[in-house]
């Protein structure tokens, strides 16, 4: 088995978190957190990004080092770090507002990762977004493609051109991470399975749908289906927590000798029981992220 090494594409911001009257600031951005749960997994994980180097950029510089993630050069090249301000609910439910500019860093050719994974906002916001659809149809061939559409209307914009790129990426992943909130972006009043279905047969080998308190489901290009519940977990907040996820889901895969394109026949054919395996294992990683404050997903050493 090949060891596995990452590439993330995405964003790398501050989350300015407000909970009734306290504020506090931690390095976030969906893409980078799922790099740092990666990375903390020990997989060697490199993240091309976008940021300042102002004093928010040199703490998420901090952050990366601390987790041991290492950056392209030129993540840095960014007129200002990005924010966003995240209130948290009584029930500990994370709304975003955010303030973010998104260029995509040239990728040395000399990275040959086995998992490329990429979402969120840097997939669609321009000018990055064009950068990173032709990054992943250049790794496409030679890594397994991972993608989380990951939403966020009130910055991607909910119109045509959005959900075709969208759509898109979803076609040239090997495995689509999916909320339900975001297919209730893609069609509003939609049917969440129905829909789901409809992500699967654009081509990806795997889907897995994210529910919240309800679990989680995945489904399979050769029609398996598979529910998953939450697994227990006091919530502190839901920061991270879907990222924490998909990081998971990339390390279980891995361990599973799923990962890198000799691979993507053996993840195409993945029988129930192993999915369920990646599944549980995945929201098992979530629910250590939730239990604590901000994006702060686990040490492998964590798991036990």
């Amino acid at each position: 088995m090949t060891a596995a090494t990452a590439l993330v594409l995405g964003e790398a911001l501050i989350d300015i978190v407000r909970k009734g009257t306290h504020e506090a600031e931690h390095p976030g951005g969906s893409p980078m957190n799922v790099a740092v749960g990666l990375a903390r997994l020990n997989i060697p994980t490199t993240l091309a990004t976008w940021f300042g180097k102002d004093d928010r950029g040199a703490a998420i510089r901090k952050h990366l080092a601390g987790s041991d993630v290492h950056l392209v050069p030129g993540s840095d090249a960014a007129l200002r770090t990005p924010t966003a301000i995240a209130t948290i609910d009584d029930a500990g439910v994370a709304e975003y507002t955010f303030d973010l500019a998104w260029e995509l860093p040239p990728v040395p050719r000399w990275l040959h990762p086995t998992v490329v994974h990429t979402g969120s906002i840097a997939a669609v916001l321009e000018p990055g977004g064009t950068s990173v659809l032709e990054a992943i149809r250049a790794h496409a061939a030679s890594a397994t493609i991972t993608y989380d559409p990951n939403m966020r209307p009130q910055i991607m914009g909910s119109d045509a051109r959005v959900n075709e790129r969208v759509l898109e990426l979803c076609s040239l992943a090997d495995v689509v991470k999916v909320s339900d909130a975001d297919l209730m972006a893609l069609e509003p009043g939609g049917d969440i399975m129905d829909l789901a279905r409809r992500v699967l047969a654009l081509g990806p080998g795997i889907v897995i749908v994210t529910l919240g308190a309800e679990g989680a489901v995945g489904m399979t290009c050769e029609g398996h289906v598979v529910e998953v519940p939450e697994p227990p977990a006091v919530v502190v907040d839901t920061v991270g927590a879907g990222d924490s996820f998909m990081s998971g889901l990339i390390w279980a895969m891995s361990q599973a000798n799923l990962l890198g394109p000799e691979r993507r026949a053996a993840l195409r054919a993945i029988s129930a029981d192993l999915l369920r395996e990646l599944l549980d294992t995945s929201s098992r990683i979530a629910g250590v992220t939730v239990s604590r404050a901000g994006a702060n997903p686990p040490w492998l050493a964590e798991l036990g």
